[in-house]
């Protein structure tokens, strides 16, 4: 297998990973994003910080302003850093369908 081939075999390699990662949120409810959030403490944690933590463990979140904006089995929510508090975040219901 030639240089080319090593390359589309690591770039399928990768998207099959991403994809199992995004099922996986996509499975999972609010019960579950709450256990990921209070597992964790981090005072000097930004909301860039937040989305791209939740983001790698495959949840539809984007930083916005001083918060992040989180879309989960059609309903949107308001994820606040919470600094010195317990748990990474506090979580705040913005829209359900």
């Amino acid at each position: 297998m030639g240089r080319r081939g090593i390359e589309i075999l690591i770039m399928l390699i990768i998207c099959s990973i991403a994809a199992s990662i995004s099922a996986r949120a996509a499975d999972e409810d609010i019960s579950d994003l709450k256990d990921l959030t209070s597992a964790f403490d981090d005072p000097h944690m930004t909301s860039y910080d937040l989305a791209f933590f939740l983001a790698t463990h495959g949840y539809d979140a984007m930083p916005k302003d001083d918060c992040v904006v989180l879309v989960l089995k059609g309903s949107t929510y308001n994820l606040i850093p919470n600094g010195e508090e317990p748990e990474l975040c506090d979580i705040v219901l913005k829209a359900s369908n």
